[in-house]
């Protein structure tokens, strides 16, 4: 009697993936056909799917994509007081934050949230942030997420500053915003549900985020408002005054008033609009 054991009758998944990569994909697209025939055949199922093509388009995504821009950095100043930090931290739920000197440029290190408890449970009261935050590490715009994810996990930081061509801070990337982009949003306990960046009141009257793009103000409202110079809807609204608005001005645009909600004395935050009939 042989003892080889029979052929199994049903290929593993494994042997089948192999079977639907040969011949070796050329390009992207061709592994991107090969993965989706892989989805349809059974082989992978969606999250796999959407995981490996999440994965390939890292590969090629720069840090500029995906990058926190400055204007909604959370960034803590060198000389604030322990209060002002708490608060700051409470407000946000973050863990990191920038800390600056005289100016958002100057980036001085990255201050780690629970590099503060031993201060409170001390009832310390005088905070010298400087000699708490830890190195940041900076990288360029042009920065390949999937470099920058490895360098990442080598290097055990969480969070980079990212600087266009000319060195000035343009906005920040933590691991997490990387991983999201393979696998998705990942969502804990502090997180709140999003809320829609438009929001109707009434008939004429709706609540508009200032960080909503103007390419997306003009497609809900299907209006023409330039983009040049600016990408937002609160980047608009502030060009046209000609200086940062406070809580209660108002700028109207053909049928479009908008009256500024809610600003602090760096941005614009919410905007209530009122379309006007023609």
């Amino acid at each position: 009697m042989s003892d080889d054991k029979p052929p199994s009758t049903q290929a593993s998944w494994l042997d089948r993936l192999v079977n639907l990569l040969s011949p070796t994909p050329d390009n992207r697209e061709q592994l991107s056909a090969i993965l989706q025939k892989s989805h349809d055949s059974k082989v992978i199922d969606r999250d796999a799917l959407e995981i490996m093509e999440g994965a390939l388009r890292v590969g090629e995504t720069q840090a500029r994509e995906i990058m926190i821009p400055r204007s909604q950095m959370e960034l803590i100043q060198s000389d604030a007081k322990l209060t002002q930090v708490l608060e700051q931290i409470i407000e946000s739920g973050h863990s990191r934050f920038p800390v600056v000197g005289e100016s958002s440029e100057d980036i001085i290190g990255i201050l780690l949230a629970k590099d503060l408890l031993p201060l409170v449970l001390d009832s310390v009261e005088d905070l010298d942030i400087c000699s708490m935050v830890r190195p940041a590490s900076i990288v360029p715009e042009s920065k390949r997420l999937g470099v920058l994810l490895r360098e990442f996990r080598e290097q055990r930081y969480h969070m980079a500053m990212v600087v266009d061509e000319y060195g000035s801070v343009s906005g920040l990337l933590t691991i997490e915003d990387i991983l999201e982009e393979i696998v998705g949003e990942i969502e804990d306990e502090t997180d709140e549900e999003e809320l829609p960046q438009i929001r109707r009141l009434d008939e004429i009257h709706w609540l508009v985020e200032a960080q909503t793009e103007i390419e997306d103000f003009n497609e809900e409202f299907e209006t023409g408002l330039s983009e040049e110079g600016f990408d937002t809807i609160g980047g608009f609204v502030t060009n046209i005054l000609g200086h940062l608005p406070e809580v209660g001005e108002k700028v109207a645009v053909d049928s479009l008033r908008f009256e500024v909600i809610k600003a602090d004395d760096r941005k614009i935050d919410l905007l209530k609009l009122h379309v006007r009939a023609d």
